[in-house]
């Protein structure tokens, strides 16, 4: 999937040892779809050639204002004007304090105070030492660089090339390209707080064992990193799945159905949205064993007695107006046949508007599915595509439902 197919986006190097770093996103974002024109820095190419950069990108490497291939001299205002966005990555401490000062001594500081701020968002990956990150200067230049319209998207922490170990190593490629497509997305759901379940449950039968589905919680990390991506502040709670958090987005982790619920109920006042993707198990052991259950001989297995777990969307959507507000209740149901029937008998029996269906379990797993959108008037069909371009359609049908686009 070229999430980025068509852009034009603008890499601009400053001066740091993560330029090497560089080369790999530039991969990335040509490999996403986009068309990539790198600006380096003097100090950049101190660390990375120009060569390097044209071989990876497909362009010519842009370093002077007076380059003799721009016909007006004008590569400061061509490619402000070229550009989908700019991101500059790696950052330096200098080339943030250029932009908070607003000084234009080469290039690409230039570029950047001259682009359609209005049109072509600016996004600042920093890479520096950690005292210069934690430096007062560098604070106040990033909190004025951020005022003044750039998104500074923070840094990594780890260990950095001087042999220290902290803040302000740059993201990695794959999360710089992350943010650059949340940044390009519509903000239909600005101002919102969605709250998102996602993954399996594993209801414990002793400390070994326990039952729980084949759900890799891949739909629902897909459903809460597209409605950050639309502008919402997202809480994920999360089953046990391996699988990584979507950028700006905060998790919870949990195990059963009941510490499911717990910190649903923890969350669902502040929100005023809740999307049940979850697959919680239906059932649990009654008592679960302090110990291993043993196999004793050629004996007959132990006999499990079952309860019911709580069912979690259905308890979120009855509870009253005074505790839920206006919250907008979205489910899901993994069905093997009569998808449609199933799915409209769940929608009423839980008591939600809008119900999401998709035919298992060959989906659970993969990376694209095909989703039905059943409500009180119609049934939606989303075709077969992956599962985080549906879920940016269902984010979108969400926000139409409530009246954002």
């Amino acid at each position: 999937m070229k999430e980025l197919d068509g852009k034009h986006i603008v890499l601009g190097l400053s001066g740091g040892i993560a330029c090497y770093k560089s080369a790999e996103l530039c991969r990335l974002l040509v490999q996403a779809g986009a068309d990539v024109q790198v600006v380096l820095t003097d100090a950049a190419a101190q660390f990375i050639t120009p060569v390097t950069m044209q071989a990876l990108s497909g362009h010519p490497v842009v370093t002077s204002q007076w380059d003799a291939r721009e016909p007006n001299a004008m590569a400061h205002i061509n490619l402000g004007r070229w550009a989908d966005a700019i991101v500059v990555a790696p950052a330096s401490a200098d080339f943030i304090a250029q932009l908070a000062h607003g000084r234009a001594g080469e290039l690409l500081a230039l570029l950047c105070l001259a682009r359609p701020a209005e049109r072509v968002p600016l996004l600042l990956a920093p890479a520096m030492n950690r005292e210069m990150w934690a430096h007062p200067a560098t604070r106040r230049n990033v909190a004025q660089a951020a005022a003044d319209g750039a998104a500074v998207l923070g840094v990594g922490q780890g260990e950095q090339a001087c042999g220290e170990v902290g803040d302000g190593r740059m993201l990695e490629p794959d999360e710089i390209v992350e943010e650059l497509v949340a940044c390009l997305q519509p903000k239909v759901l600005r101002g919102q707080r969605v709250l998102v379940t996602a993954g399996p449950t594993f209801e414990p039968i002793d400390p070994i064992r326990g039952i729980t589905n084949h759900s890799s919680g891949k739909m629902g990390f897909a459903v809460a990193r597209a409605a950050r991506e639309a502008g919402a502040e997202v809480t994920l709670v999360a089953g046990p799945v391996h699988l990584r958090t979507p950028r700006s987005v905060r998790r919870v982790d949990v195990q059963t159905a009941q510490q499911m619920l717990d910190a649903v109920l923890a969350e669902v006042e502040t929100a005023s949205v809740f999307i049940a993707a979850a697959a919680v198990a239906d059932w649990r052991p009654a008592q679960a064993a302090e110990r291993k259950l043993k196999k004793e001989g050629s004996g007959p297995p132990p006999a499990l007695a079952f309860v019911e777990n709580p069912d979690i969307l259905a308890t979120v959507a009855a509870l009253p107006r005074a505790r839920r507000g206006e919250l907008y209740c979205v489910g899901f149901a993994a069905e093997s046949h009569d998808l449609l029937a199933h799915a409209q008998a769940k929608r009423l029996r839980k008591g939600v508007p809008l119900l999401v269906g998709n035919i298992g379990p060959d989906t659970f797993g993969r990376d694209d599915n095909a989703l039905l959108l059943v409500d009180e008037r119609e049934a939606v069909e989303l075709p077969p595509a992956p599962k985080i371009a549906l879920a940016r359609q269902l984010v979108g049908e969400i926000a139409r439902r409530l009246g954002h686009v």
